[in-house]
């Protein structure tokens, strides 16, 4: 049995945007800021009740009901607090690097499409800010601007925890949204267009998530790394950078670095259910006893649902899995995920000429398959035969044979003696020193 459709418009294309009327358009960017500030207070108690439950405590319970008013709570606590500027910092630098981090994270949503054509006030107008010919590009170009605030915050504080911090953060950014333009490309080859409302239609049939499951796999690791989150936290590492860029900052300049962090959340979420999870449209069980589901304001709740699925996946993670080391970090984006990448647009590509001459796809999957089973087969097998020596190709050290180990600090970092008992680190103990006699 099949519900009835609703009267459906036809779905929006690049060429619908910029006919509305101002305060349309007014209305459509007061609508997304006020959805972006809603989300990041629901963010927020949603992590925190969450991470909770995870670790068996109770979470928020004070503000408002069942602690629903305890982000905006922290916004007002945050508001009130003294603003402690240092006194060596560049201050002009120091007050616009959380503008010029929180600035760019509003403007990438206005190009994620919240559902179909719809009539507002007797105006036909698609459910989205606005779209361009290259509307991707836009998100990583905002994220691009957003690392600018948090490098000059860490290089005007003064600070070496904060510039170590600022210097990390723009090194992960590089490696990571590489990786993740190359995702991208895939999905381009396929939609044939770089506009989020081409891509959303291009979907009409199936979702790029199953034909392009290694591009979402990359893009989703790639959305935790940009979004400087757990596991990918390396940045504001609390246990050797106190705070990292944002050490020096207090009271709204810090809340500016907390709103923007949120909202990068939810629009890589967004993005990821633009590009892989086919949009505002409906999943196959739905829309397919239900024509009416991809018409009218139904498809926001389809997009909500999946946008908020991604969000809770974001804070699983968090409550799950340890912060990574640093070089681990950097060898996973440039040794893994770019290569691989690389590999699979290849891939992706010479498929899709194959198919634009008329050939079988079916056999021609079949064939990249194998051949991409076998150079992995080969990889693996060549790492497993090469882990029996070290670098240099020489056979490990035999410690039961006798074999004299190798120096740890040959090659490495200088190790201090250990029949050293006056020093630590490398520098005399001047509490000894003095005790001693010694001024």
């Amino acid at each position: 049995m099949r519900l009835p459709a609703l009267a459906a418009a036809p779905d929006p294309t690049l060429e619908t945007f910029g006919r509305d009327p101002w305060w349309l358009i007014g209305g459509k960017v007061l609508a997304i800021f006020v959805f972006l500030v809603l989300t990041v207070l629901m963010s927020m108690w949603v992590e925190r009740r969450v991470i909770g439950r995870m670790q068996l405590r109770v979470g928020p319970n004070r503000c408002g009901p069942f602690g629903l008013l305890q982000g905006l709570a922290d916004g007002v606590k945050l508001a009130l607090k003294e603003d402690i500027i240092p006194r060596q910092v560049d201050k002009v630098v120091f007050v616009l690097a959380p503008i010029v981090s929180a600035v760019p994270a509003f403007i990438s949503f206005i190009i994620i499409p919240f559902g179909p054509t719809v009539s507002v006030f007797g105006h036909q107008t698609a459910l989205q800010g606005t779209d361009l010919p290259v509307a991707v590009l836009l998100v990583l170009a905002m994220s691009s601007m957003g690392v600018y605030g948090i490098v000059l915050a860490g290089w005007s504080s003064m600070s070496p925890y904060s510039l170590l911090g600022g210097l990390r953060s723009s090194a992960q950014v590089i490696s990571y949204e590489i990786a993740m333009g190359l995702s991208f490309v895939a999905v381009f080859l396929f939609a044939g267009t770089m506009s989020t409302t081409g891509i959303v239609n291009a979907q009409a049939d199936k979702w790029f998530v199953l034909l392009l499951f290694p591009s979402f796999v990359v893009y989703v690791i790639t959305m935790m790394g940009e979004s400087n989150r757990i596991p990918f936290d390396l940045p504001e590492g609390e246990g050797e950078l106190v705070g990292g860029f944002h050490t020096e900052y207090s009271s709204l300049k810090f809340a500016m670095f907390f709103l923007a962090e949120y909202i990068n959340l939810a629009t890589l979420s967004a993005l990821a259910t633009t590009l892989f999870l086919g949009g505002w449209r409906a999943p196959a069980p739905i829309s397919t006893f239900w024509e009416g589901a991809n018409a009218g304001w139904w498809p926001v709740l389809w997009f909500m649902v999946k946008l908020w699925g991604f969000i809770f996946f974001f804070i699983w993670l968090r409550g799950s899995l340890p912060r990574v080391r640093y070089d681990q970090l950097m060898k996973l984006g440039w040794k893994v995920l770019m290569p691989f990448s690389l590999g699979w647009i290849l891939l992706v590509a010479t498929i899709r000429a194959f198919r634009n001459e008329g050939y079988d796809i079916q056999s021609i999957a079949l064939i990249c398959a194998v051949v991409a089973a076998v150079v992995l087969g080969a990889s693996v097998l060549w790492e497993m035969l090469r882990g029996e020596g070290d670098a240099d190709g020489q056979i490990v050290p035999d410690l039961a044979a006798g074999t004299p180990e190798a120096d740890p600090a040959a090659g490495g970092f200088p190790v201090p003696p250990m029949d050293a008992p006056h020093y630590h680190g490398g520098r005399p103990d001047v509490r000894k020193e003095v005790g001693s006699g010694i001024h």
